[in-house]
């Protein structure tokens, strides 16, 4: 992704694993996501990458519960 990304993960060896699930969060809502700026993004499709990621997240953990 970006090299401006200024989020701070909790491991940042993790950061190219995040950009990946953020890429394929976009694609699974049809959100034309790049790597750089992404500024003409319009704040729906920023949150419903977003909320696709947490909905992914939580199927993840219930699936290992």
């Amino acid at each position: 992704m970006s090299a401006k990304n200024t989020n701070k993960l909790n491991v940042p060896e993790a950061r190219a694993a995040m950009d990946r699930f953020k890429m394929e969060a976009a694609r699974d809502m049809g959100v034309n996501l790049k790597d750089g700026y992404n500024g003409d993004l319009t704040s729906r499709e920023a949150g419903s990458v977003g909320g696709q990621m947490v909905k992914k997240m939580i199927e993840s953990y219930e699936k290992g519960l």
